[in-house]
């Protein structure tokens, strides 16, 4: 089995910064894809980054794209999201998901097999 959990959420003011992070076990391998998605409150899951375990290739959302920075550590089995200039707009529950294979391109939350619990990300104005 796989386990995801994030850490890393909270309440921060617009402009502000936060690092998610989201540890692996019992481990990853070089065919992971990982991803973070996001579901604001009273909307539909969407996606906001992925990463290749293997080339370390990313992918962005148009609407994190510049802000957020998706990485991984593979020492640690880690996958960690920064997230700088928050807006309050950028208000949800986070997750992240792996798959084996895949692309990064690929945003569809359906084609990830294991997924966190999730960590609230809360922006004020």
């Amino acid at each position: 089995q796989v386990q995801l959990v994030e850490s890393g959420g909270g309440l921060v003011q617009a402009g502000g910064s936060l690092r998610l992070s989201c540890a692996a076990s019992p481990r990853t391998f070089s065919s992971t894809t990982m991803g973070w998605f996001r579901q604001p409150p009273g909307k539909e899951r969407e996606f906001v980054a992925t990463i290749s375990w293997n080339s370390g290739s990313t992918y962005y959302a148009d609407s994190v794209k510049g802000r957020f920075t998706i990485s991984k550590d593979g020492a640690k089995n880690t996958v960690y999201l920064q997230m700088n200039n928050l807006k309050p707009e950028d208000t949800a529950v986070y997750r992240c998901a792996a798959r084996r294979g895949g692309v990064t391109s690929d945003q569809r939350a359906i084609v990830y097999d294991y997924w966190g619990q999730g960590t609230q990300v809360t922006v004020s104005s």
